[in-house]
């Protein structure tokens, strides 16, 4: 325990000798939850829709007053035909259009059938399938009032769908997406702290006086990590305060669970950094693999923003190598849904952590030999 403790001391008096550095590691989280989570924003609102009125009638006016009534869909103007829609989406003008056409409120008042015709731009396939299932809502809940208020009661609807949604009724996009960026942002920042604490010693020369002193591998290893388990766990706790303060994230959960399950995850992090750190040789290798290795997965393959089950089975199989995986799903859990039990997830974290702290320390030994 001693050495393990001599260590800590050294590489806190490493740390503190560069106090630059150390306000970097503590505010880039900051700084980079705050920019992603106004950034990444997945809510759809104020989707330009031009409206090509053929008719010119109440009816048609009140058709577009019912599509543009929330703040989904604004009416981006009228355009006088047909050529002016596919004008308007090559120049990115509007996102869909509208043709109501000549005789719409006559057939109407008539009780007789009518259609209308909605464009969509299909460039951006996420947004045009938004807008065609909130336009054809619209025109379901048109023809609902049409049939009660031509047949009263009797026009009942035979089927029809009440939703109710749990755990994010808003649908808010930071709710979803400042739990992710956390899982983010921690593996990088925690992985690129340590990436550099062995390369840092063979640069400088001092790996030789550790060498010299009577020491396991293992104790400079663990020595190495509680410093930035400390300086990481802070980060952690200052980035959950702001997506909670600033970005209003629900916390229906215990905020001890989540403590516990973010200190093994960030354990993890820092144990693959060590890894990290023992198989390179300059500082400059180091972070730039801690920064590939750990970025490019959470965000693309760890269900941050792509669903894993919509994924090829291949990068399934990669995905649940990816420890963001696992704590993704522990912090939105505790957060979102309140869950504070995750078997498997913390179990696969548990191995991970021994495994990766296992390598480091195994890769370490073998390069002092």
């Amino acid at each position: 325990m001693r050495q393990v403790l001599a260590i800590a001391r050294k590489e806190v008096m490493h740390i503190l000798r560069d106090p630059r550095s150390l306000i970097v590691a503590i505010l880039m989280p900051l700084m980079m939850v705050l920019l992603y989570g106004y950034a990444i924003d997945m809510e759809l609102r104020n989707l330009p829709v031009a409206v090509l009125d053929y008719d010119h009638t109440p009816a048609s006016r009140d058709l577009v007053e019912r599509m543009t009534s929330s703040n989904f869909i604004v009416n981006a103007g009228y355009i006088g035909n047909r050529a002016e829609i596919e004008k308007g989406f090559r120049r990115s003008h509007f996102r869909a259009g509208l043709v109501i056409p000549d005789g719409y409120g006559r057939d109407l008042a008539r009780g007789m059938d009518t259609d209308i015709q909605i464009v969509i731009d299909g460039a951006d396939a996420a947004t045009a399938q938004a807008v065609e299932n909130y336009l054809s809502a619209v025109i379901a809940k048109i023809n609902r009032d049409l049939l009660q208020s031509r047949f009263g009661d009797r026009a009942q609807i035979p089927v029809e769908a009440r939703t109710r949604i749990f755990f994010n009724p808003e649908l808010r996009s930071p709710s979803f997406v400042v739990p992710g960026l956390t899982a983010v942002i921690m593996i990088m920042i925690c992985a690129l702290l340590t990436s550099i604490a062995v390369t840092r010693e063979k640069e400088t020369g001092t790996l030789e006086q550790i060498l010299t002193a009577p020491i396991a591998s293992y104790q400079v290893m663990v020595g190495k990590v509680v410093p930035y388990m400390l300086i990481a766990a802070i980060d952690t706790a200052l980035v959950l305060i702001v997506g909670r303060l600033v970005f209003h994230v629900p916390m229906e959960g215990s905020w001890w669970v989540l403590a516990g399950y973010s200190l093994v995850y960030l354990f993890i992090s820092l144990a693959f950094g060590l890894l990290i750190s023992a198989i390179s040789k300059t500082q400059q290798v180091a972070m730039l693999m801690a920064l590939l290795i750990t970025m490019l997965p959470s965000l693309i393959l760890s269900g941050f923003v792509f669903s894993i089950a919509s994924m090829p089975r291949v990068l399934q199989w990669i995905a649940h190598l990816v420890p963001a995986t696992y704590y993704l799903r522990v912090i939105r859990g505790i957060m979102l849904a309140g869950r504070s039990w995750f078997p498997f997830e913390g179990g696969v974290m548990l191995l991970m952590a021994a495994g990766f702290m296992t390598l480091a320390v195994k890769r370490f030994k073998s390069r002092l030999d």
